[in-house]
């Protein structure tokens, strides 16, 4: 079994730290083999970021992502530049705040941004609130990525001021859409 999950969005949006924390989560504390790969724009915000992780039972032997399992996008440029690295059968994770034009019928619309903002008072967890969502379909879908090791990976890479506010939003992500995992 091998899957890979790419996260992109823009510059400031915490991707980076999401796929470092989803990669130690499954590596670390579920013996995983896992990679995390990332690329960003050279400016400081709003340029384009991406993480990508690759999650597998056996040695991995190619580093990059080829073709996903699981695309999340953060940004409407993110969807229009990444949209064909997933695979047919794959999972697209969209913002519905940031991301307004989808031709893709098997997009999953979710206010990670809005939720972010209402429940935690700032978008900045709107990266976390992804992360607890792709701990449930891939806990679900694949047996692993289970939500104790994402909290043991976030609680040693954010600021103990703000651990319980991520912890939060990873919750708030985990239990965010019921039909995403039920089916």
């Amino acid at each position: 079994m091998k899957v890979e999950v790419r996260l992109a969005g823009s510059g400031g949006q915490g991707l980076i730290l999401a796929g470092i924390i989803l990669a130690e989560g499954c590596g670390v504390y579920e013996k995983k083999y896992v990679v995390q790969t990332q690329s960003y724009g050279p400016e400081a915000r709003g340029g384009s970021s991406r993480s990508d992780v690759i999650i597998s039972d056996r040695e991995i032997l190619f580093p990059k992502a080829r073709r996903v399992d699981l695309l999340a996008c953060l940004s409407q440029a993110a969807y229009c530049d990444y949209l064909s690295s997933l695979k047919e059968e794959g999972i697209l994770l969209l913002d519905d705040f940031y991301v307004r034009e989808s031709n893709s019928p098997s997009a999953f619309f979710l206010p990670f941004s809005r939720l972010a903002r209402e429940k935690l008072g700032r978008e900045l967890f709107a990266n976390i609130i992804l992360l607890g969502t792709i701990a449930k379909i891939l806990e679900r879908r694949y047996g692993f990525c289970h939500l104790d090791s994402l909290k043991k990976a976030l609680a040693k890479r954010v600021p103990k001021d703000y651990l319980s506010e991520n912890l939060s939003a990873l919750e708030l992500g985990y239990h965010l859409q019921k039909e995403l995992t039920d089916g």
